[in-house]
C-alpha cells in the first residue's frame, strides 16, 4: 500500500498537518512498526510516546534499519532524512490505530467481534464466553489479560487490550485461522488511548465498575467516560450491549448504548426483574456453582466449575453475550460446565488434602477484594488468612480502601508488597496500614498466636510463608493481587515470581516433603 493511500484513512483529528525529507517521495508501505528494533526494510515507523521511552528518539535507528517513512507528533528538527519522508500529526498514538486497521484490512468487519469491559470480572467472563463458543462449534479466539489464543497459538499477553497496531495484527491472523468470532478484553487505557479504533464489536459487554486505575484518569466520573466508549463509539444497530443493570454506573453505559443505536441486553441478579437475562437461584460451594437462569423468559439449569459468588454476575453476563449472538441453550449449559479453571482467579492450590486451603486470586481493586473475601469468609470452616499488598507507583487512594476490605472480613492479614515498582515498598506499606484497624498489629514473629491481628513483611515470599506455615488444616490462605502474574516489578525491572508456584513450594516445606 503507498503511504498516501495509507495517510487517507486518518480521520480529520489525526489527519497530517506537515512533511519533511523527502516531501514528494510516497513510498510504498510494506509494514508498519512502532518499536525501532522490529523495523523491515520498507517499513512505516510510527513514533510513540511513552512514559519511559519515546519513540521520537529513535527516529535515526529507524532509518537506519530501512525505514521507508517516518510517523512523528513533532517537527524532525535538525534529524538528516535524506531520501526519507517524515510526516507530522497531532497525536501518533491515536492515528496508529486507523492506519493500522486499513493496512490489515480491517479484520473486525470479517468476523463476529466480543468486547468486554468493566473493572471486574473480564477476564473470567471471557473464558466463559470462549468455553460457550467452543461448545456450540464455533472456532474462537481470546484476547485477554491472561493470554492470546486462537488455533495453535499462545502468546502470553502484555496488556489487557494490544496496542492498536498488535490488535489488528492478531485480528487479522485470527482470520486466516478461521476464526469466525473473537473475544476481546477491553480496557479503559485501550478505549482512551485509541488501542480498539477501527474495531467493529458485533456485541459489547460491561460487568461492573469499581475504583481502579485513578492515577490514570483522575476520577471516577473521567473512567467511566472512557468505559462507556465502547458502547457509544463502537456499537452500531447491528450491535448487542450486553449489560449488568445490578452496577449503578449501568444507567450511563445503558444511554451510550442508546446513542449509538444498539440492541440492548440486561443482564440481573434479581429474580423479580424484567431483566432478558436474570438469576432463578443459585448456590456457591467450593467445588463449583450450581445456577439457574432466565434467558428470555426460558429457565436453564448451569452447573459452573468457577468458585465465587461474585462469579454469577460473570455468567450472567456470559449468558447474555451467548443469547446475543443466538448460541442455543444446550451449547451454552455444556460450555459453562467445560469451563477450564481461569489462571489465578479463585485458583486452588493443594498439595496435600492435609493442607489448609490456599487461594490465589487476582483481586486489586477494593470492590474485587471485598466481594473475593465476602466469598471466602462464607465457603471455610477455619481462619481466614489473607495476604494482600498494592502496586506501585499507582492509585494511592485505593490503598487504605483495599485494607479496610481486608480488615473488615479476614481473621488474620498480612500487609505484603505486590508491584512496589520504583515507590519504596515501605511507603506503600504505611499507606495500607491506615485502612487496617480493627485488627491489631503483631511482629512476625509473634504473628498467629492471637486472633484479629496483621502483620507487615515486605518481602512476599516471606509472607506467603509466613501464612501458609501459621495456618491449620481448616484454615484458609487467600493471596489476592497478582493472580496469573509470573512476576514482580521492583524498580523498573521485571523479577520471576508467582504466587502459584510459592504456595506449592511453601506447602511442600510444610509437610517436610
Amino acid at each position: 500500500m503507498q503511504l498516501s493511500g495509507l495517510l487517507r484513512n486518518l480521520p480529520a483529528p489525526f489527519a497530517p498537518v506537515a512533511r519533511f525529507g523527502a516531501v514528494d517521495a510516497d513510498p510504498i508501505i510494506r509494514g508498519i512498526a512502532y518499536d525501532s528494533r522490529e523495523i523491515s526494510p520498507g517499513d512505516l515507523f510510527v513514533a510513540l510516546p511513552g512514559s519511559a521511552y519515546d519513540g521520537h528518539d529513535y527516529l535515526d535507528r529507524a532509518m537506519e534499519l530501512g525505514a521507508a517513512a517516518l510517523l512523528v507528533d513533532r517537527p524532525t528538527g535538525d534529524l538528516p532524512l535524506g531520501e526519507t519522508v517524515a510526516i507530522q500529526v497531532p497525536d501518533t498514538r491515536r492515528a496508529l490505530g486507523p492506519l493500522a486497521t486499513a493496512f490489515f484490512g480491517v479484520p473486525s468487519s470479517e468476523m463476529n467481534l466480543v468486547g468486554i469491559t468493566g473493572t471486574n470480572g473480564k477476564t473470567s467472563t471471557s473464558y466463559l464466553t470462549e468455553s460457550i463458543l467452543e461448545a456450540a462449534g464455533i472456532n474462537t479466539g481470546l484476547i485477554g489479560t491472561v493470554d492470546i489464543r486462537y488455533g495453535q497459538e499462545r502468546i502470553s499477553a502484555t496488556n489487557t487490550t494490544p496496542e492498536s497496531l498488535d490488535l489488528q495484527r492478531t485480528l487479522r491472523s485470527m482470520l486466516t485461522q478461521g476464526v469466525s468470532t473473537a473475544v476481546l478484553e477491553v480496557s479503559s487505557h485501550g478505549l482512551e488511548l485509541g488501542r480498539v479504533s477501527g474495531c467493529h464489536f458485533k456485541v459489547g459487554a460491561f460487568t461492573n465498575l469499581s475504583q481502579d486505575h485513578l492515577d490514570f484518569h483522575g476520577d471516577m466520573e473521567s473512567y467511566l467516560a472512557s468505559k462507556a466508549l465502547l458502547f457509544r463509539n463502537f456499537l452500531d444497530q447491528g450491535s448487542t450491549a450486553v449489560i449488568n443493570v445490578d452496577d449503578a454506573s449501568s444507567k450511563t453505559i445503558l444511554q451510550a448504548t442508546q446513542e449509538a443505536g444498539a440492541r440492548i441486553l440486561r443482564c440481573s441478579r434479581n429474580p423479580e426483574t424484567e431483566a432478558e437475562v436474570h438469576l432463578l437461584t443459585a448456590e456457591s460451594l467450593l467445588s463449583g456453582t450450581q445456577a439457574r437462569l432466565s434467558l428470555q423468559g426460558k429457565p436453564l439449569d448451569l452447573q459452573m466449575p468457577l468458585v465465587g459468588d461474585f462469579n454469577i454476575e460473570n455468567l450472567l453476563v456470559a449468558c447474555g453475550i451467548a443469547v446475543a449472538l443466538d448460541i442455543p441453550a444446550e451449547a451454552i449449559a455444556r460450555g459453562i460446565a467445560l469451563c477450564p479453571q481461569v489462571p489465578g482467579r479463585m485458583e486452588r492450590i493443594q498439595v496435600s488434602e492435609s493442607d489448609p486451603t490456599v487461594i490465589v486470586d487476582y483481586a486489586h481493586t477494593p470492590d474485587a477484594m471485598e466481594k473475593l473475601l465476602t466469598t471466602v469468609r462464607d465457603l471455610v470452616p477455619g481462619r481466614l488468612i489473607t495476604v494482600f499488598g498494592c502496586g506501585g507507583d499507582r492509585d494511592r487512594a485505593k490503598r487504605s480502601l483495599m485494607a479496610q476490605a481486608v480488615d473488615r472480613r479476614t481473621d488474620l492479614a498480612i500487609a505484603t508488597s505486590d508491584n512496589p515498582r520504583t515507590e519504596a515498598p515501605d511507603q506503600i506499606l504505611r499507606d495500607v496500614e491506615t485502612g487496617l484497624t480493627r485488627l491489631d498489629k503483631s511482629s512476625p514473629e509473634e504473628f498467629g498466636r492471637r486472633e484479629a491481628s496483621y502483620t507487615v513483611l515486605t518481602s512476599r515470599r516471606e509472607a506467603i510463608e509466613r501464612a501458609i506455615e501459621i495456618a491449620g488444616p481448616e484454615d484458609t490462605v487467600v493471596l489476592a493481587g497478582k493472580g496469573h502474574e509470573d512476576y514482580q516489578i521492583i524498580g523498573t525491572k521485571k523479577f520471576p515470581f508467582d504466587d502459584r508456584l510459592e504456595a506449592r513450594r511453601a506447602l511442600n516445606e510444610r509437610g517436610g516433603r
